[in-house]
């Protein structure tokens, strides 16, 4: 199943610092519902999503990384993809998101996801993603400028002032004869793990609400009217 998922997202900062903030996949990946960041190896952030629909439970494992992302026009282009650890399907996205100033307060983020879904995990079909992506987009965004404002998160250092100190310190010192630059040493990259809580499944039939039930009411009621076939021959 391919769809293509647009909403829309408010964060309560001037653009200037909302962008580093909901570009730090690490900071506002708790503020995901059902998301959890297990490890982080270079430009990868990997995890898993989970899912529960009733009695039946999917966890997502997999990984996701920027392959474009542009500061000064405010865009990025995230690329993800994972697998049902039980064998019930696969899933992979390319996530567009634009951000853009609202006011001097507020920036908005229109986010575009072309979702591929495969195996019995995309058995409930069109429609009901896109309700589900709506509903959990405003979790998210409650949740990030909750997050935001409780810590008084504001942007980061910027590159540009790293860079004026770097040169700073370059100006003001000599190396000495035994420093070597570095170089690529064909080391791997490091693993660093995330210790973060575990966080609680995603529980479509909360999220989806009508949606969801209009899909599943059919397969129930067959299941109904089975076992009172099932009874009538029995008597």
């Amino acid at each position: 199943m391919a769809e293509q998922l647009i909403n829309e997202f408010t964060v309560n900062r001037p653009i200037e610092e909302a962008w580093p903030l909901i570009t730090d996949l690490e900071l506002i990946a708790p503020c995901l519902p059902g998301a959890e960041l297990q490890e982080v190896e270079g430009d990868t952030y990997r995890g898993v999503v989970k899912v529960k629909l009733g009695a039946i439970s999917s966890q997502f494992k997999g990984e996701a990384h920027f392959v474009e992302r542009d500061d000064t026009a405010y865009r990025a282009v995230i690329k993800g993809a994972g697998r049902d650890t039980g064998g019930r399907g696969n899933a992979s996205a390319e996530i567009t998101a634009q951000a853009e100033s609202l006011s001097p307060t507020s920036t908005r983020v229109a986010v575009t996801t072309d979702l591929h879904i495969t195996g019995k995990v995309a058995q409930f079909g069109r429609g009901i993603m896109g309700d589900v992506s709506s509903k959990l987009m405003a979790q998210f965004a409650d949740n990030l400028n909750t997050m935001i404002d409780e810590q008084g998160l504001a942007a980061p250092t910027t590159s540009a002032d790293d860079d004026r100190a770097t040169s700073d310190d370059a100006a003001t010192s000599e190396p000495s004869a035994t420093e070597t630059p570095a170089s690529d040493s064909g080391d791997p990259t490091p693993v660093r793990k995330i210790a973060g809580p575990a966080t609680e499944p995603i529980d479509l039939m909360e999220v989806g609400g009508s949606s969801i039930l209009k899909r599943v009411a059919p397969a129930v009621i067959a299941i109904v009217v089975l076992l009172l076939l099932l009874r009538r021959r029995r008597s």
